[in-house]
């Protein structure tokens, strides 16, 4: 089945990331899956070019808005993979609230990451001008850097060379970062939100703090008791292959798109 699989492809992001992994599943599987960045669209009319255009037999999106709302009204069957911000905050605005809905009536399935993401309705944007904020505070704090985007092979090198990776976000829906840390043996440090709370068990697969100064006391902890260290790198590294496992994942996307491989014969 030729596949056209909508996505937010800036590089090294974890939508990118998510893309590029989901679509091997599907070409492992003997499909033939013509991945585009959303952003690249405006109409549902370029999509419908595109279409005819590869001869497209069935539709995938990551983000329920962004790609999403490209693919209805098309007449080939397609489903919706969560991406996080869709659900944590675009489900805020009411305009964009609207048109998410209808794309759900339109998709034959939608896959979510982690329950708490079914639920999310409250979220915030980090706006350009917290940014710039940020940065000037980075600017002024003594052994404090502020990285940009790498290759995720030297992203995955530092990491490793790391006491932890430490999560502080107020919006996520599967942090991959999280999981990454937990695969690569490096603990972890979250914000208690609940995407992150829905992978990362207190004192068990990681830490969870909801404040700075729970943020010191539990890094300190973890710098001075390295019997939890060793017991949370181990059960995150259990978590991540038994809960998160790439084959298990791999044969529950192979199994959807034999949905839409159905549909197409109605």
């Amino acid at each position: 089945m030729r596949l056209l699989f909508l996505a937010v492809l800036r590089p090294h992001t974890g939508n990118a990331v998510t893309a590029q992994r989901v679509r091997a599943h599907l070409e492992a599987a003997g499909h033939v899956c013509v991945l585009k960045d959303a952003f690249d669209f405006e109409s549902p009319s370029e999509i419908a070019n595109l279409i005819l255009a590869e001869n497209c037999e069935a539709a995938l999106a990551l983000h329920l808005y962004r790609g999403g709302r490209l693919l209805q009204g098309h007449q080939i069957p397609f489903g919706i993979i969560f991406g996080g911000t869709d659900v944590n905050e675009d489900a805020n605005q009411e305009e964009k609230n609207t048109v998410m809905g209808r794309v759900l009536e339109e998709a034959r399935f939608a896959v979510a990451f982690t329950e708490s993401m079914k639920e999310m309705a409250q979220a915030q944007w980090v706006d350009p001008v917290f940014t710039r904020e940020v940065k000037a505070k980075v600017r002024r704090a003594a052994g404090v850097r502020l990285i940009g985007e790498m290759p995720q092979e030297d992203l995955h090198a530092v990491v490793k060379n790391c006491f932890a990776v430490v999560n502080s976000s107020v919006s996520e829906g599967m942090s991959a970062a999280i999981l990454e840390a937990m695969d690569l043996e490096v603990p972890v440090l979250a914000r208690n939100i609940p995407g992150n709370a829905a992978v990362v068990k207190h004192e068990v697969t990681g830490l969870l703090f909801s404040n700075p100064q729970e943020f010191v006391h539990l890094a300190k902890r973890l710098l001075s008791e390295p019997a939890l260290e060793k017991e949370i790198v181990v059960n995150g590294r259990e978590y991540v292959r038994r809960y998160h496992s790439w084959q298990v994942e791999r044969h529950t996307y192979q199994q959807l798109i034999r949905k839409l491989e159905g549909s197409t014969e109605d």
